[in-house]
């Protein structure tokens, strides 16, 4: 197939839908191409609800944060296969940046809406459901997952290992918030597999535990199991052993306060009707995007010519970005709600 880099796709699904033995190089490409689109889309969700709270050293804010870092984390490795295999990854382009409220790219999940809010059950929620595991622990699922998606991957690899040249690498460590948060150099298919496990069981734990395997605290939870601890509002723990069964009966998770940013319209506040931002918001939410937007040209100028000083550049407007979310949480919408304005995540040209 061509490539597919509109985020408004079924990419993902018709790359499944491929056989093995059709998974060729440009298949590889396609799907790294994709999987980059898949982990850039969450950190939006993820972020607006952690600007949201209102004391960031919180536990529930800390957790937020180290899942952050490992979707960057996630999102830098990948494009490393990318380059590996001489494909070039496509960050800042207006058909492949997130769109909200809208399914994750590439028809994965195709059930679940993204959207844009503060922290609250609802939010917890939707973010499990981004990092469902094929197998959850005393769960059934049987609908396809970003988990399997990688799985394809993986075993695309085993059968193009010659592609790998280790061309572009960026090397970066992000280890202060996780064992496994660092981009390597992905120059072997050894060095692939394990690039791959760390992704998918930062997410999803393992088949036998919930725990992250690379944690950035011992007994950290993967992804998909901290996110349920704030949804149902307790401590995912070991009830019995022998065979092992874990439920959520520990101590409780309260969700802490927050601001009550409310839901980001299709398309971003404009389309807000009477919530559309005056001139004293709209700043501020231009301002947060023009760092947004500068950032993936940052991050793509860093994989594009394989020189990590970019990347510079992106990390310092990931803090420009979260001061102005900080200033537009606590701006009220005039519909007399009671409720806040929050980030767009909208891409903007230079």
């Amino acid at each position: 197939m061509t490539q597919v880099l509109e985020y408004e796709s079924n990419a993902i699904v018709e790359l499944l839908g491929v056989p093995p033995a059709g998974r060729d190089a440009e298949w590889l490409r396609n799907s790294l191409q994709q999987a980059i689109m898949v982990e850039i889309a969450t950190i939006g969700p993820y972020a607006s609800a952690l600007w949201s709270i209102k004391e960031q050293t919180v536990p529930v804010a800390k957790a937020i944060r180290e899942v952050i870092f490992d979707e960057m984390t996630h999102m830098g490795l990948v494009c490393n296969m990318l380059t590996s295999i001489g494909g070039t990854p496509v960050l800042a382009d207006p058909k492949v940046v997130p769109k909200y409220e809208h399914a994750l790219p590439g028809g994965v999940r195709p059930d679940l809406v993204v959207f844009l809010e503060g922290l609250t059950k609802d939010s917890a929620e939707m973010f499990s459901e981004i990092e469902r595991p094929e197998h959850p622990i005393a769960q059934t699922d049987t609908s396809a997952t970003i988990g399997a998606f990688y799985t394809a991957i993986e075993e695309a690899f085993e059968t193009q290992q010659h592609l790998i040249s280790g061309e572009r690498q960026i090397e970066f460590s992000l280890e202060s918030h996780g064992q496994g948060n660092k981009i390597v150099p992905l120059d072997t298919i050894e060095k692939v597999r394990a690039a791959i496990e760390i992704i998918k069981e930062q997410g999803e734990g393992t088949s036998a535990s919930p725990e992250n395997p690379f944690p950035g605290q011992p007994g950290e939870l993967a992804h998909f199991y901290v996110f349920r601890e704030m949804f149902h509002g307790k401590k995912f723990i070991k009830v019995s052993e022998n065979p092992d069964a874990w439920d959520f009966k520990g101590d409780e998770v309260p969700l802490p306060p927050a601001h009550p940013m409310a839901r980001v319209p299709d398309g971003g506040w404009a389309n807000g009707g009477p919530n559309a931002p005056a001139p004293e918001v709209k700043s501020v939410l231009g301002a947060f995007n023009s760092h947004f937007s500068t950032m993936l040209r940052a991050l793509e100028e860093a994989w594009r010519t394989g020189d990590p000083g970019s990347l510079s550049t992106a990390i310092s407007r990931m803090g420009k970005m979260r001061t102005e979310a900080r200033k537009l949480v606590q701006m009220e919408l005039p519909d007399g709600s009671g409720k806040t304005y929050g980030p767009e995540f909208l891409y903007v040209e230079e």
